[in-house]
């Protein structure tokens, strides 16, 4: 496996994938491979544009959206979110973590826009998904690879603020839960909808042409399928090109609802490396890039979310590597991982980018062979 081709092809080969498209470029040299197909048919082969579902590689991109109206001045880091989402302006904390959902406190402080941008507003997941104001929030925050199941924004925050918080604002990381509220916060921040800011401020400017909530009728011949890997091996497809993303969602989900092809996601890393604009045109202040590309998580934050981070912290809609613990981990590296079989990451201080996009998820937050031999790859 001496090139990024071979390391895609054993995969494939193997049953694993149906099909992979990657691309990895250190400074101006870039590497890109397409192998395989776009469905276990072998109906079409992988593409330089073929349209995946980018899953949680949505949450860096929905962290920048908000960080540009933070740099529109339109809103504060340290603004509390009430001010935007009075559904969320009063929350409760369950007593300990273990505590019953009705045993609650209030809330020491209000919940920030700082807060929600590095997942420390105080709901989302743990590690421990048996605790019973996390086995609360399962119901509400739905599995993000099922978009149509989730109520406008409106409804769905109503239903979050019923939820108690699991810790108190500041004090824990948590999964997933901050980067939809994001997006929500966007779309109420901006007086318009996510859809149409990420369109103007953030797609528009750096030619994400194939980036968006939903993929036209006109598209779908780029678009895979999706598939789960069953319990006891093999591949069940999970959703068509016709299926969740065929219309518009009824809530554009910021934490995992955007599909892209693999130069749209480039497009974005080459702005983050760049320091916030690209080609002339600037997304980003440098200081707001600084911000997201940097671990603001502690000791304490990390053991609450070891499940998700394994060791590493968390910037701003992403993680940011803290430890050279494996072979592809350098301090600094940035960016996360989807449960459809994203990934994508940024070295600033090496100016590489790595991006792998396939179409089998799993439903375990580590990450299979195939991704860490492309990780290792990549380093």
């Amino acid at each position: 496996m001496a090139d990024l081709r071979g390391v895609l092809e054993a995969h494939v080969t193997s049953g694993a994938l149906p099909g992979a498209v990657a691309l990895v470029a250190r400074g101006d040299r870039v590497e890109f491979a397409a192998v395989g197909s776009v469905d276990v048919e072998g109906s079409a082969p992988m593409t330089r544009e073929s349209i995946f579902r980018f899953a949680s590689l949505t949450k860096p991109i929905t962290a920048a959206a908000l960080l540009v109206l933070v740099d529109d001045g339109r809103v504060g880091l340290h603004d509390p979110i009430g001010r935007w989402l009075p559904e969320l302006a009063d929350p409760v904390v369950v007593r300990t973590p273990r505590s019953a959902v009705e045993d609650v406190v209030p809330a020491v402080r209000p919940i920030t826009v700082f807060d929600l941008l590095t997942s420390q507003a105080g709901f989302g997941f743990a590690s421990d998904f048996s605790l019973p104001a996390v086995q609360r929030l399962l119901p509400v925050q739905h599995d993000g690879r099922l978009p149509q199941a989730f109520p406008p924004a409106d409804v769905w925050l109503a239903e979050l603020s019923r939820v108690p918080l699991l810790h108190q604002p500041g004090q824990s990381w948590l999964y997933d839960t901050c980067s939809a509220v994001q997006g929500a916060l966007v779309a109420r921040a901006s007086g318009g909808s996510l859809p149409a800011f990420l369109a103007e401020r953030v797609f528009g400017p750096l030619g994400m042409t194939g980036a968006g909530f939903s993929v036209p009728e006109a598209d779908r011949d780029r678009f895979t399928s999706f598939y789960k890997v069953e319990d006891g091996g093999g591949l069940r497809l999970a959703d068509r090109p016709d299926g969740q993303w065929s219309v518009p969602p009824a809530f554009p989900l910021g934490s995992g609802g955007l599909v892209g092809t693999v130069d749209d996601w480039y497009a974005f890393a080459r702005m983050l490396l760049a320091g916030g604009a690209l080609d002339g045109r600037r997304v980003l202040s440098a200081e707001s890039v600084r911000l997201m590309t940097t671990d603001h998580t502690t000791p304490a934050h990390r053991e609450i979310g070891a499940l998700f981070l394994e060791g590493q912290g968390w910037g701003m809609g992403g993680s940011v590597d803290i430890a050279a613990t494996d072979p592809w981990t350098v301090p600094g590296r940035y960016g996360w991982v989807g449960g459809t079989g994203t990934s994508a990451h940024v070295v600033p201080t090496t100016s590489t980018t790595a991006i792998l996009l396939t179409q089998v998820g799993e439903d375990s937050p580590v990450a299979p062979a195939w991704m860490r031999d492309f990780w290792q790859y990549a380093a």
